[in-house]
């Protein structure tokens, strides 16, 4: 084997967590302007080792086990929450010919190995032997599922339109026309979804503090409450990453721009969807339950199936074109 092999997820997991850490920091400091506020500005320039400081508070914090939980599951619960985190990371195309593993299947390889995640927060909550945690643990998993139906079905567009479930194929067939132009419904619908998807706000109601003491991960600390907040900033990069490939191109470049290199518009695309991200965090409120479920089962996945029906109908009339 190539050292590559053995060097490029090192590289990657390295990559990931400097974006975790900074992207924190993004965070807060985004909010804070947008909310005529500061942010962090004490621990290092500009706050800059306000997030390091953070994560070696967590890393030294002790670690406490319930003592009526279920340790071993207790233990191994933050661990299966964010493999699957990581290793959908191979199959992203970050450039051309910048990806670990190009298979045929990857969308569908991306969407089975990061649903192992919703058995890592249900572990937690049922191994905490907390019923806050376990309310918490169990209205994510109905969030989680209950958004999973339509944001799989928001991208079979995307695939009838490219031919191909490769996620690089998928990109290549977005060199003239990026798929958030005929693809706009589903794109709405996928953005929406995988909000609800990464628990971030205004779906953020597995943690909701005021109503469940911090929801499935109320009895940990230290560096395995670490852990679940770790899988959470990866699985916004994942994201991210996955929405740029999917919707806007990938490494494709605006038209007469062709100088920029492709792993930089991968970028700026990949940013302005974090940024994103943030934007709907400082600006909406949380919602209740009922308004979570009646989005997705009556809002999201009737508008997922319109776009199919509308999908299929101008794949058809393209071909009869040409």
């Amino acid at each position: 084997m190539s050292g590559w092999t053995f060097l490029g997820p090192a590289v990657l997991l390295l990559v990931v967590l400097g974006f975790v850490t900074f992207s924190i920091l993004f965070e807060r400091k985004v909010i804070g302007w947008m909310q005529a506020r500061i942010g962090p500005n004490r621990v290092g320039p500009w706050g800059l080792l306000q997030t390091v400081a953070d994560i070696f508070k967590l890393l030294v914090k002790e670690d406490t086990v319930p003592a009526k939980a279920d340790r071993p599951l207790f233990k191994a619960a933050p661990v299966i929450a964010f493999v699957p985190s990581f290793v959908i990371l191979a199959v992203i195309p970050f450039s051309e010919g910048l990806v670990f593993a190009d298979i045929g299947v990857g969308l569908l390889y991306y969407i089975a190995v990061s649903s192992i995640t919703t058995i890592g927060i249900l572990a937690g909550g049922w191994a905490s032997n907390n019923k806050y945690a376990l309310l918490g643990a169990m209205r994510s998993v109905a969030q989680m599922i209950s958004y999973e139906i339509p944001l799989v079905m928001s991208v079979a567009g995307v695939v009838m339109a490219a031919g191909s479930l490769n996620l690089t194929a998928i990109v290549e067939a977005q060199e003239k026309v990026w798929f958030i132009v005929p693809q706009i419904i589903g794109f709405a619908v996928f953005f929406t979804a995988s909000l609800a998807e990464l628990n971030r706000t205004p779906f953020d109601l597995p943690e909701a503090e005021s109503e469940l003491v911090a929801g499935y991960h109320v009895e940990y600390s230290g560096f395995r409450f670490a852990f679940f907040m770790l899988t959470e900033y990866v699985y916004v990069f994942a994201m991210a990453a996955l929405t740029t490939v999917l919707f806007l191109g990938g490494w494709n470049p605006l038209f007469g721009l062709d100088f920029i290199p492709p792993i930089l518009w991968f970028a700026l695309k990949f940013g302005l969807i974090v940024f994103s991200l943030i934007w709907i965090r400082a600006t909406l409120p949380r919602i209740r339950m009922d308004q979570l479920m009646q989005l997705g089962w009556k809002v999201l996945l009737p508008l997922a199936l319109f776009n199919i029906f509308l999908s299929a109908i101008l794949k058809e009339v393209l071909s009869g074109l040409y």
